[in-house]
C-alpha cells in the first residue's frame, strides 16, 4: 500500500503539472502505480517520471497520462479502446472511469504481464490482447473512445472505422521529433498542443522466452 504522505505529494505534483480535473486526479490516486511498475523501480512509482519496460517500451509519466485522460474524458457507461498497453497502468486508471476497457499491445509478454496485474487488481472489465494496434480490435467495436499511447503520422483508417459516429479518438500525430496531441470527433480535429511519445510500431510480436525474461 502506498505511503499516504507520498501519495499526497504525488497528487500535488499532478496538480502542479496541470492535471486539475477532479475525476482524473481521483482515478490516478486510486490506482496504485507501484503495482504496475517494474519491481526494481517500484520506489520511483509515485514520482512523475517515465519508467523503462521491456523491448525499449516506456511506462508513461503520470502527468502525461493525466493530461491525455483529461482530453479523452472516459465516461462510466462507455467502452474504451487503448492502443499501447505497456505496463497496464493507464488501462487500470481508465477502468475506474469507464465501463469496459479493451487494451492492445504488440508485445505478447507485456500483455501477459498486464493481464496478471489486472487479475490481481480484480479489474474484470479490462481485456488485454496482443495485436497490431493500428488495426484496432474489431470484436468489441464500435468504441465510444479510442486512445493511442504512441505517435502516428496520420490517424489510422481502421481505428476511425471502429469509432462510434459521435465518439472521440485521441492520438499524438507527427513524427519522432514533432508531435501534436489531436482529438478527433464528429469529423473535426482539435489540436491540443505538443506531446512527445514513441512512434507506433506495426506488427504483433511473440518474443522468445529468453528475451522476455528481463521484462
Amino acid at each position: 500500500m502506498s505511503d499516504p504522505a507520498r501519495l499526497m505529494r504525488f497528487v500535488l505534483e499532478m496538480r502542479q503539472a496541470g492535471v486539475t480535473d477532479a475525476r482524473i486526479l481521483s482515478a490516478l490516486e486510486r490506482t496504485p502505480r507501484e503495482q504496475y511498475a517494474p519491481a526494481h523501480l517500484s520506489a520511483l512509482a509515485l514520482d512523475d517520471v517515465a519508467l523503462p519496460l521491456a523491448h525499449g517500451q516506456m511506462m508513461t509519466k503520470p502527468s502525461v497520462i493525466g493530461r491525455v485522460l483529461t482530453a479523452l474524458q472516459p465516461q462510466e457507461r462507455e467502452t474504451i479502446l487503448e492502443v499501447g498497453t505497456g505496463s497496464g497502468f493507464q488501462a487500470a486508471v481508465i477502468a475506474s472511469l469507464a465501463y469496459k476497457v479493451v487494451t492492445l499491445d504488440r508485445w505478447s509478454d507485456l500483455i501477459a504481464d498486464a493481464r496478471g496485474r489486472f487479475g490481481m487488481a480484480r479489474l474484470m472489465r479490462v481485456f488485454a490482447h496482443t495485436a497490431d494496434g493500428a488495426g484496432g480490435w474489431e470484436d468489441d467495436a464500435p468504441y465510444d473512445r479510442i486512445v493511442l499511447n504512441a505517435a502516428v503520422a496520420e490517424l489510422p483508417d481502421a481505428l476511425l472505422a471502429q469509432l462510434k459516429p459521435d465518439g472521440v479518438l485521441l492520438a499524438p500525430v507527427g513524427d519522432a521529433d514533432t508531435q501534436r496531441l489531436v482529438r478527433y470527433r464528429n469529423g473535426e480535429r482539435e489540436d491540443l498542443g505538443p506531446i512527445k511519445l514513441a512512434p507506433l510500431e506495426s506488427g504483433a510480436v511473440n518474443p522468445p522466452a529468453e528475451e522476455s525474461d528481463d521484462g
